[in-house]
């Protein structure tokens, strides 16, 4: 009977849920404008058993499905960043497919509009691992060129000497955007950043001891410029036009600058297109000032020079790319980047030569016009694939890259020669031609992987070949006809392998996190001089470690350890053995035989709360630094790179940010810097020199309404040397700035003066062996300029993903200096 009894309840049972029906239910999620949001998270809750819950994701089109649902009393409740939660009514289901009405979420920017905005971030803000400039939404930061943003930034100085710049008192930049490294270096480098606005720039990264992850390359760091993205999901984008006008002692009047940029973003199905197009026009003014005495045997030279340079230029950047989601766990993209700037310039120089013997005297004139036509091409692009792998936070990534540049330059150089009455005693006409080709092809892959959620591994394998073909051609006019002067023109060929791999384990604790890494290159490099047939090889393997420490002491304090080790290689410019006529006593001159220059980096930290404090050292060998020689025969300055001997660079630096009420905040930043050079055999003798400097960088901001403030920044550098080459004099500058919001902050109206007391400017002196040079470098410090932001479209446009490809450790070497 029992056994009849549990048979039939069984049956019965059995009975009831095959009678019971189940179905699917779908629908489809939206914003306010019935685009589809894809991606969000869509429950089905059971109201009568809440433990029964199902979960799935919106695809591509924002439509959602639950299968084989059992009649019931359900809820449907939905999550998307950026947009406010949704629950629905409750919902009677009886076991036939249901398609529901489209769930239409609410934007969390209308809760914004109520809040407000005095917090905003501030222009230097320290963080544990790098310094971020927040530059989208500065107001002194209006109409600058990235280049003078940086000069802005704690501890970057812009030599505009050498137009080297510098981190921490250390040449050696890697300039990356976007994460892809820039190709140039020294003068053309701060041409290409001159030419970008600050319009077209959300942050800026000061990375000074990067993990094994990064390339080697950079003793001082990374300056990272990050540029603008839209944010969120639809189509939107931004345009921006700024003018101003600027100053120099002794300049002209007319220093006028005018920008344009325009960013677009448009996400359809699942692509995403990104797109940017930017103009720049500008004009500048440099003048050198140059007192130099040569003594030699019973007689002394001195040189009066005066070099008044006036330059014009434009510049047109766009780019365009595409991110394709072809699954949830699968992203591939492309990027196209090309950029093009003519630059002209225009100088007079003037010499007064004093010559002493015994008591004669004898007094010359040299005054020359020279000219300069460049223009420089750029073309860069990527392919990208980023694959998440099954396991949470593990992903596999591949980067194909191509960039090529070209510069087309010509210098004419025109001369008289006067004696002491202004009688013309002979005259010169010199003109260089130069053809710079640099392509470069780079691959690489990194993989990272989560043992744990505490334990993760990371490495990669990466693999790059540059090809660089200088042309350079130096003529004289004799008798109506140019022919070639001998000894100065040169074709160039440059060819390198950089093979690399590198490993990163990082394992966090309670109140312990530790990162240790060790990267592999090994470079292979052929610099031809066709021309005078030199032929310089190099072949060699070197190992980078990093260890990088942080201790949670409370929740307010923490300390930060790190090591890790750089190399700088030689940019393609100062390997090229060509010899530059600058004037006739100034050539400049490419040196092959130049080594890379290593470094090892030394950091401890503490920070309390938002207070920190850094204590530095660097041990930098074979520095390459620039050095004058002078030739007792014929008076002529030489300047050419060369390995320095060894130095030590000691830096503190203490960031203390304030708020000292509701509508002000204030940012201070101090650096000192104890620099240390020595050199056996420096042009034939022994040098050794050292210095004490300091850095101050200090910002204000006050917010009057949520749609009106103010900010005035002051920044202030003590004199300071580097290698041969001293500072003598303090720079500082004192910037001020307003904004104006309206139309429900779309539309940005930004007012800026830089350097409103016209205070900074260079001088400084080089003083070894048979060297004494005085310099004042006077430039454009003063400016003003006006900019119009304007927000436009559907602002929940998800951005595009920020790529650093195969070639950010290569960028940075294609320029001259």
């Amino acid at each position: 009977m029992k056994k009849l009894l549990l048979i039939m309840t069984c049956l019965l049972a059995w009975g009831t849920s095959f009678a019971q029906k189940k179905g699917n239910i779908s629908g489809k999620v939206v914003a306010e404008n019935n685009e589809a949001v894809p991606y969000s998270l869509v429950r089905l809750i059971n109201l009568v058993d809440t433990m029964k819950v199902k979960e799935t994701a919106a695809n591509m089109d924002g439509v959602y499905q639950f299968q084989q649902v059992d009649e019931g009393q359900y809820q449907i409740r939905v999550k998307m960043v950026g947009y406010q939660n949704y629950s629905s009514p409750k919902i009677s289901y009886t076991g036939n497919d249901l398609q529901l009405p489209a769930v239409k979420l609410q934007s969390t920017s209308k809760q914004l509009k109520e809040v407000s905005v005095v917090g905003q971030k501030p222009f230097v803000e320290r963080k544990a691992d790098k310094t971020v400039l927040n530059v989208e939404n500065n107001v002194t930061a209006t109409g600058n060129s990235v280049l003078e943003l940086l000069e802005k930034a704690p501890g970057v100085t812009i030599d505009r000497q050498t137009e080297q710049i510098k981190l921490n008192n250390k040449a050696g930049i890697t300039i990356m955007v976007d994460g892809k490294q820039n190709f140039l270096s020294g003068a053309d480098i701060t041409t290409v950043l001159s030419n970008m606005t600050s319009d077209q720039v959300a942050t800026i990264e000061l990375i000074t001891n990067p993990s094994s992850k990064y390339d080697a390359a950079g003793n001082a760091g990374i300056i990272n410029i990050k540029l603008k993205r839209n944010k969120t999901f639809g189509t939107n984008g931004t345009l921006s036009v700024n003018t101003g006008l600027g100053s120099a002692k002794n300049g002209p009047s007319d220093l006028y600058r005018h920008s344009g940029n325009l960013n677009l973003n448009h996400r359809v199905d699942k692509w995403n297109i990104f797109g940017n197009a930017g103009f720049n026009a500008r004009t500048g003014y440099n003048q050198t000032l140059l007192d130099r005495t040569a003594n030699i045997g019973n007689s002394i030279t001195k040189f009066d020079q005066a070099f008044n340079r006036n330059q014009k230029g434009t510049g047109y950047s766009g780019k365009i790319g595409a991110d394709y989601y072809a699954s949830k766990k699968t992203v591939v993209g492309i990027i196209l980047d090309i950029a093009t700037i003519d630059n002209q310039q225009t100088g007079i120089s003037n010499a007064n030569i004093n010559e002493y013997q015994q008591s004669a005297q004898t007094l010359s004139f040299i005054n020359q016009i020279n000219g300069n036509k460049a223009k420089f091409n750029s073309l860069t692009s990527n392919f990208n694939i980023k694959h998440d792998l099954a396991k949470q936070d593990a992903n596999i990534t591949f980067d194909l890259d191509y960039a090529g540049y070209g510069m087309d330059r010509n210098d004419s150089f025109d001369a008289l020669y006067l004696n002491a009455s202004q009688v013309q005693t002979n005259s010169s006409n010199l003109r260089n031609i130069v053809d710079a080709r640099i392509n470069v092809f780079a691959a690489k892959t990194d993989f990272s992987w989560p043992f744990s959620k505490t334990l993760k591994f990371e490495s990669g394998l990466k693999s790059s070949i540059v090809n660089t073909n200088n042309d350079f051609i130096s003529e004289q006019l004799s008798n109506g006809q140019w022919t070639d002067v001998l000894g100065r023109s040169n074709l160039f060929i440059y060819k390198e392998n950089i093979n690399a791999a590198y490993a990163n384990l990082s394992q966090n604790w309670k109140k312990w996190q530790v990162q240790l890494g060790l990267r592999a290159e090994h470079t292979n490099s052929k610099g031809n001089s066709v021309t005078s047939n030199k032929v310089v090889n190099r072949d060699y393997v070197s190992l980078f470690p990093s260890v990088f420490i942080k201790q949670e002491l409370n929740k307010s304090n923490s300390l930060n350890y790190s090591y890790s080790r750089r190399i700088d290689r030689p940019s393609y410019q100062q390997l090229n053995p060509f010899v530059q006529y600058l004037d006739p006593y100034t050539i400049d001159s490419g040196n092959p035989y130049l080594n890379a220059q290593f470094t090892d980096n030394f950091e401890v930290g503490y920070s309390f709360k938002e207070i920190s404090l850094s204590l530095n050292y660097s041990n930098v060998r074979g520095m390459i630094t620039q050095v004058s020689r002078q030739n007792d025969a014929t008076k002529q300055i030489e300047v050419q790179r060369q390995n320095f001997g060894k130095a030590n660079l000691y830096n503190a630096n203490l960031y203390v940010p304030l708020k000292i009420n509701k509508i002000w905040s204030m940012q201070n930043n101090f650096s000192a810097v104890y620099q240390e050079y020595q050199d056996g055999t420096l042009v034939g003798a022994a040098y050794e020199r050292s210095k004490v400097s300091f850095n101050f960088n200090t910002s204000q901001s006050i917010a009057f309404s949520k749609t009106f403030r103010a900010e005035v920044s002051f920044w202030y550098d003590s004199p300071r040397i580097r290698g041969v080459e001293e500072t003598t004099i303090a720079q500082y500058a004192l910037n001020f700035g307003v904004q104006k919001t309206l139309m429900q902050n779309k539309l940005k109206l930004r007012l800026a003066v830089d350097d409103v007391l016209s205070t900074n400017y260079w001088e400084g002196q080089m003083k070894y062996q048979n060297v004494d040079m005085y310099i004042k470098n006077y430039y454009v410090n003063r400016r003003a300029s006006l900019s119009v932001n304007y927000a436009f479209g559907n602002q929940q446009v998800k951005s595009a993903r920020n790529r650093k490809t195969a070639i950010d450790d290569i960028k940075g070497r294609t320029g001259g200096n």
